[in-house]
């Protein structure tokens, strides 16, 4: 399947050189073979034969691309392909993919900057795959097992339980000590197990300390290494503007929205703000935007699920409901925010779309799948 970033990467690497970041199993690999599947060289850092390729620079210079992935496990990776760059320009292309992200690895040597195009590579989102299912029986799926390509693709839920289970314990034994050294490995796993069932409710850093028997500070440190491996990502809370809104707890959601408990309305917000965030990294990365994605909640916990903003303007107010269409919170917030501002009710199971007191009471899987992914 055709992933939707690839005709832009395709063009980029003509100009610059691309690093492509993602979950791991997530397709950059795929992806990144794709771009010219005739003619180019594929190099993986956890190969100790192609680290010696790699060592005495010994790809062909006639070839199209030429592919580094985890070329970040080595030490000083940064000045190496500055070099290369430097030396040999965009001929042949150059891409860079990680199962991390690669801004965090700021001691690699001199700084890339204005050498690269960074592009972030997201599960399947409803959007993505419109052309091959219909989109409610794809939000379904994304649900149901996961938008990774391997569970999604087979569609069995065995297929993905398993799938699920090898994935996230390699990512803590392997991936994890590339860029931390997290002695309590029981200690992580019992916090991704602990986070599972809190999605879409707030966190406490104190008491997921007490339960962990670790400091705050060291819980909110390992949730930022989870992130920076693309097993989680963190909605912070809105509050320029609003009267009283001074929750400052974060959200969390798994970029593996299989990963959420058996809530089906846990997991209907996880694909939601999945398939919103694939969309402001999506914008950030080819139009150059600065995007960010929230919630909002007051002293009174009235709240919305989230909030997306572009280069400082709000944009959507979006609540996530699998069946009623209750807009109280909605039409609280709305009157906080400039009239361009649009609050939409995205409703799983919706029979027929609304327009409710100003609101747009939207069926999430046809609103979903008009989104750029």
């Amino acid at each position: 399947m055709k992933r939707s970033i690839e005709d832009k990467i395709k063009i980029d690497l003509d100009k610059k050189m691309v690093l492509l970041s993602g979950p791991r199993q997530v397709g950059k690999t795929t992806l990144s073979k794709a771009l010219y599947p005739v003619n180019s060289e594929y190099f993986n850092m956890d190969n100790v034969e192609h680290r010696l390729l790699i060592q005495k620079q010994a790809w062909r210079r006639d070839c199209d691309l030429v592919i580094f992935d985890e070329l970040h496990k080595i030490r000083k990776w940064k000045s190496w392909i500055k070099g290369i760059y430097d030396t040999e320009g965009v001929r042949p292309r150059l891409l860079v993919t990680g199962s991390s992200r690669l801004d965090i690895y700021r001691k690699g040597g001199d700084s890339l900057a204005g050498r690269f195009y960074s592009y972030r590579l997201h599960p399947f989102s409803v959007a993505e795959v419109r052309k091959h299912y219909n989109a409610d029986a794809a939000l379904e799926n994304i649900m149901r097992l996961g938008g990774f390509p391997e569970p999604f693709l087979k569609g069995r839920d065995a297929d993905a339980k398993r799938w699920r289970r090898s994935h996230v314990d390699r990512i803590l034994r392997e991936d994890l000590l590339d860029i931390a050294a997290v002695r309590n490995l029981k200690s992580m796993e019992t916090l991704v197990e602990l986070l599972r069932n809190s999605v879409g409710s707030t966190i406490s850093y104190e008491s997921l300390s007490r339960d962990l028997q670790v400091s705050p500070h060291t819980v909110k440190l390992w949730i930022g290494i989870l992130e920076s491996l693309y097993i989680l990502f963190v909605v912070t809370p809105y509050h320029r503007n609003i009267a009283r809104s001074l929750i400052k707890q974060p959200k969390i959601y798994f970029y593996d929205t299989g990963l959420v408990k058996d809530d089906e309305g846990a997991r209907f917000e996880n694909a939601v703000a999945c398939a919103l965030l694939k969309r402001l990294h999506f914008l950030e990365d080819t139009a150059g935007e600065k995007c960010a994605l929230h919630y909002v909640r007051d002293k009174e916990k009235r709240e919305v699920d989230f909030l997306t903003v572009r280069d400082g303007k709000t944009e959507w107010l979006i609540e996530t409901k699998l069946a009623d269409t209750e807009t109280a919170s909605l039409r609280h917030f709305y009157g906080f925010f400039p009239k361009e501002t649009n609050p939409i009710l995205l409703v799983k199971n919706l029979k027929r779309e609304l327009l409710l007191d100003g609101i747009h009471v939207k069926n999430a899987g046809s609103w979903l799948e008009g989104l750029e992914a």
